[in-house]
């Protein structure tokens, strides 16, 4: 019993004894959550249990950490980078570098695993025939400054890994860094300026890609406008100028006005037969080629699916229509081009899914150039330029004119992707470009919402159960039974909280191994 004139009792309390140091440090308790403990995750701060690789932490409390491993080379690069301090791949050139001492063992595998596939593909002279693996080394350079930009960027590894094995646990790794991803982004959001612009940019991309749902695609797509706007006085200083700047153009699709699709359900049926046909055409050329035989059946069933759908109408529906295609274009091209062997018919292969995508843009146009079409066509016209060099040198071989024959879909769509963005261009001339009703000077995250990651939207499922991926993944967008809805309840990254947008508003050098080509003509 407290005697007279004695304060009140203490509080009976649970002490936290394996507490990280930074809590500890602070004089706080901490709830010891593996990996990344609460507070450190609501200050931005790194958590010593994220750096401590091999720890009785990571092996008692992160299942999902320990069944992440690489193969036994990419390991022991990973093991020697740990121990050594040196980036495994200096022909990169990334600067500033990332400190291995400042990750964990599985942070390190993550970085590891984009690296290497970016320093793959250049060596290859390929890294241009995709989407991203080109801006992987600028990239790492802001995220080895900017943690928030390392989670998205960690994120995005998992991502890829958890796709290639289909494993949950990997798929609980993306989920983990792409959460923290988006509250650090939030919190430079709310302080942003010149000295931050390109890492806020870079996060905003990356997690862009990333998206699963029309909300959070849309708001990342506005976010990445405004930084864009706010830009102009220093574009030409960022890591990323090519790319602010050809955003920034007044003749960039997605500035101007769109209407809504005057494809008529006559056109639409001869451009998804058009598709259809051409990629029916390629899987005969295929044999042989297992994998890309594989991935181009799943394609031709993609088309076949739309056909039996009617037209998508809101913005929502687009995204879901096209969302499968979408994640494709970013996965399998690398897939393709990493393998061993001729890459003819990789290319082959890819030129019919960046073509499809160019071809069926129509369909979409509420989704804008953005949504996939204007990264298709650069890569789309790499592998032109490549098989129109060797038709030039090689003259009328006939191997050469099955090829150019193949080709044809891909000239025909990256042609007339490029007429309607002339026809687009020229009206824009003549007109004021669309305001999206942000102003660059008050960004922020107005409807934050719940960080939680299983408070995701849906990810758009459609019925393909009868061709399986080889990874057969039942998650980010591999082929799995679905009917292109979102009924089926799937994770991701929660939608962020730049304003909510929607483009309705703007209504006002390679060989073949195998196949139909003898492997010297691409020698």
């Amino acid at each position: 019993m407290t005697g007279s004139g004695a304060g009140p009792s203490r509080r009976s309390h649970t002490k936290s004894r394996k507490g990280c140091k930074t809590c500890k440090r602070r004089h706080i308790r901490c709830d010891e959550t593996y990996p990344q403990c609460r507070n450190c995750t609501k200050h931005q701060v790194r958590c010593d249990y994220m750096e401590t690789a091999g720890s009785d932490i990571e092996s008692q409390q992160s299942p999902e950490q320990q069944s992440l491993q690489l193969s036994p080379g990419s390991e022991s690069r990973v093991e020697q980078w740990q121990q050594s301090g040196r980036f495994p791949y200096p022909e990169m050139q990334v600067f500033p570098h990332p400190h291995a001492h400042e990750y964990s063992r599985n942070d390190l595998r993550l970085i590891h695993h984009l690296s290497t596939i970016a320093n793959n593909l250049t060596l290859k002279g390929a890294s241009h025939l995709t989407t991203w693996t080109q801006k992987v080394p600028k990239f790492l350079s802001v995220a080895s400054t900017h943690p928030y930009v390392m989670h998205a960027l960690l994120a995005m590894s998992a991502n890829h890994l958890a796709w290639l094995h289909s494993s949950n646990a990997t798929r609980n790794l993306y989920l983990h860094h792409g959460s923290i991803a988006l509250r650090g982004l939030h919190e430079a959001i709310g302080n942003f300026s010149h000295a931050n612009a390109d890492a806020v940019l870079a996060a905003s991309l990356l997690l862009f890609w990333q998206a699963t749902d029309w909300r959070s695609w849309s708001s990342l797509r506005a976010g990445i406008q405004s930084v864009i706007a706010a830009m102009q006085s220093w574009k030409h200083d960022s890591v990323f100028a090519e790319y602010v700047i050809e955003e920034d153009a007044p003749t960039n699709p997605f500035h101007t006005h769109r209407r809504r699709s005057s494809v008529s359900p006559v056109e639409r049926s001869a451009l998804l037969e058009n598709a259809a046909y051409a990629l029916q055409r390629l899987q005969l050329g295929l044999a042989g080629a297992q994998m890309e035989l594989h991935w181009t059946t799943q394609l031709v069933h993609y088309v076949q699916q739309l056909q039996t759908l009617p037209s998508a109408q809101t913005p929502e529906e687009q995204f879901n229509h096209f969302y499968q295609l979408r994640k494709w274009l970013f996965w399998v091209p690398v897939l393709l081009l990493q393998r061993e062997g001729g890459q003819g018919p990789a290319m082959l292969t890819i030129a019919h899914f960046y073509a499809t995508a160019l071809a069926i843009d129509p369909l979409f146009p509420d989704l804008g150039s953005s949504f996939c079409s204007a990264a298709s066509l650069p890569p789309l016209e790499a592998i032109i330029a490549v098989t129109d060099a060797m038709h030039s040198e090689r003259g009328a071989d006939t191997s050469l004119l099955e090829v150019a024959s193949l080709m044809q879909f891909p000239r025909q769509a990256a042609f007339e992707y490029r007429h309607r963005t002339l026809q687009v261009q020229q009206s824009a001339l003549s007109q004021q470009p669309v305001s999206f009703g942000i102003d660059p000077s008050t960004l922020s995250y107005t409807n934050i919402g719940n960080l939680s990651p299983a408070f995701a939207p849906a990810t758009p499922m459609y019925d393909v159960s009868q061709h399986t991926s080889p990874s057969g993944s039942s998650f980010l967008g591999v082929p799995t039974p679905y009917s292109f809805s979102s009924g089926t309840q799937q994770y991701g990254i929660p939608s962020p909280g730049f304003p909510p947008f929607t483009l309705q508003a703007q209504e006002h050098v390679y060989s073949f191994g195998g196949g139909f080509v003898p492997t010297a003509i691409w020698a």
